[in-house]
């Protein structure tokens, strides 16, 4: 669920200071009086040169202390004209405690750090007779303004509350949505305390299904996403709950045993995700990332999936009758497509090899090879139509779904083994092995479309049925007996694997990316800038193929 920030309360308010004179200069009365008049500085009179350089510590205090005095007095005008951008500031600034019903607000500076000041906001929420102490803290960032030399306050949409963005603000009312009590397959609660890589997938599915599962809103502050917002489509995020909503409950696809195995598994290496799902219907078993804090690149990355690829243009070159498992294949050292020279990187070529030892050995060039004699939208198509990949996926939740563009060339060549313009996550390259096991693709999903009654997406076609096998066998010789070995090594039952690296330009080491299956189980890692597929992301797919 959306998470809720609670703060501590700090007193204290920001002093009136007399504002700053800029612009003018102050002078005698031409009539010898006493009095002072103030005359605008002209072309030709001796101007005061406009001050340069960084802001000194008077500057900074003195408008800072205006600014939140301005704020803080409901003074949406003075306050916005402090700032470089009068006119969104008002806006924003003369909006904001209607939006949040706050009243009793009160802005206390705090000591500044060069040009930033950080301040803290303590207000009471007040909404339909209910009431609750609100506070936060912020940041003002200030500067000097190059045409007038006069300080300002750098105005963005964060001023009013960190982290908001263009198009986002802070309202209280009835929730977006009702609060769910979201469980596993087996009836098991997924809460986020207990589960914090679940954090975000829990708030979009509140977001999606709070008013399907029979719970009743309550009453709260939220960061709301407006129409302007890059946030838009995603769930907004509860700060304060003045009242709580009843809860419904949300039966998830998810197995809270594999979930907890495969966050574990995850935790251990570096910005590493994984997902499992079940071939025969498409259910998401696990989905875990790394850190649990962090972007859901488990379901939500893009990113080149390397050899495991192989697997979609293993069956595109099989279906087109172009190889199948035992047809001599050779693998090259070099090989040159589209005028650009290809490679095995740091294994040997296989120039007398069958096509099943090039898969098992995962050999570059047998694949690259083959470019100039397929059509540009050859690997597409395969891809989309029989495995899926691109097309319109209704998880239950917002997820990449695949790309694997139309490309000619070199780039062709780079897309048979996963790199150029393919981009997968590991929920993408679970269902490629998935559907190698099963023989069709199933859409993932983690919630039950009888809910909603959503279409699942459906591929045009089921692979060819000696294709199917063809794949099987060959990810099977991969496990058994090829680049696959170590990490499915004692596995039982029906296995296959594919392993795979990514090169990634400017990075030591390449991504390390692993999917396997075993029996009506099928899993995907990726471990970032590693190195070897097998050897990283594989104890990852083991682990989960383990306890499945």
């Amino acid at each position: 669920m959306r998470r809720e920030v609670k703060y501590g309360l700090i007193g204290g308010s920001a002093a009136l200071v007399a504002g700053v004179v800029g612009g003018f200069v102050l002078f005698d009365g031409s009539d010898g009086s006493s009095s002072q008049g103030v005359r605008a500085a002209g072309a030709g009179e001796n101007r005061p040169p406009v001050k340069t350089g960084p802001l000194d510590a008077k500057e900074v205090r003195t408008t800072a202390q205006e600014f939140l005095t301005a704020w803080q007095s409901a003074d949406a005008a003075k306050a916005a004209e402090l700032t470089d951008d009068p006119g969104s500031a008002k806006s924003a600034l003369g909006t904001f405690a209607q939006q949040a019903h706050f009243s009793k607000v009160t802005l206390t500076p705090g000591a500044p750090a060069g040009e930033k000041v950080p301040y803290t906001v303590t207000a009471q929420i007040a909404y339909k007779g209910h009431q609750a102490p609100f506070s936060y803290t912020g940041t003002l960032r200030l500067k000097r303004d190059t045409t007038t030399g006069k300080p300002q306050v750098g105005w963005a949409p964060d001023v009013l509350y960190p982290g908001l963005g263009k198009g986002d603000s802070l309202r209280t009312g009835e929730a977006e949505a009702p609060p769910i009590k979201a469980v596993d397959r087996n009836g098991k609660e997924l809460t986020a305390k207990e589960y914090p890589e679940l954090t975000g997938i829990l708030a979009s599915l509140r977001e999606k299904y709070g008013d399907k599962a029979g719970g009743k809103p309550g009453l709260e502050l939220a960061v709301h996403h407006g129409d302007g917002s890059p946030k838009a489509k995603q769930p907004g995020k509860t700060l304060k709950e003045l009242t709580k909503g009843t809860p419904g409950t949300l039966k998830t696809t998810l197995d809270a045993t594999l979930q907890a195995t495969a966050q574990k598994s995850v935790d251990a290496k570096k910005g590493a995700a994984a997902v499992a799902v079940k071939p025969s219907t498409g259910e998401i078993l696990a989905i875990a990332h790394s850190p649990a804090t962090g972007f859901n690149v488990a379901i939500g990355g893009a990113l080149a999936p390397g050899s495991t690829m192989k697997i979609v243009t293993a069956a595109m070159l099989i279906d087109k009758g172009m190889t199948s498992p035992d047809k001599p294949h050779p693998c090259p050292k070099y090989v040159t497509v589209g005028g650009f020279k290809f490679h095995n990187d740091a294994m040997s070529s296989l120039p007398h090899g069958t096509f099943r030892q090039s898969f098992a050995a995962s050999c570059n060039n047998a694949f690259i090879g083959q470019a100039k004699d397929l059509g540009d939208d050859d690997l597409t198509k395969e891809a989309r139509d029989v495995f899926g990949i691109g097309l319109n996926w209704q998880t239950g939740i917002p997820t990449f779904d695949g790309a694997v563009p139309v490309q000619s060339d070199a780039q062709m060549g780079a897309s048979l083994i996963g790199q150029g313009g393919v981009r997968m996550n590991p929920l993408n390259v679970a269902s490629l092995a998935a559907t190698a096991q099963s023989g069709s693709f199933r859409q993932p999903y983690l919630v039950s479309p009888d809910l909603d009654h959503r279409t699942l997406a459906t591929a045009p076609r089921k692979m060819k049925p000696d294709t199917a096998a063809a794949i099987k066998s060959l990810m099977n010789t991969t496990a058994t007996s090829g680049t696959a070995v170590e990490p499915m090594a004692g596995l039982s039952g029906d296995i296959g694997a594919k392993t795979g690296s990514a090169e990634v330009d400017n990075q030591k080491k390449p991504n390390a990316w692993f999917t396997a299956y075993r029996n009506d189980l099928a899993a995907a890692a990726l471990v970032p800038a590693s190195g070897h597929g097998g050897s990283n992301a594989g104890p990852v797919v083991r682990a989960l193929l383990s306890a499945g």
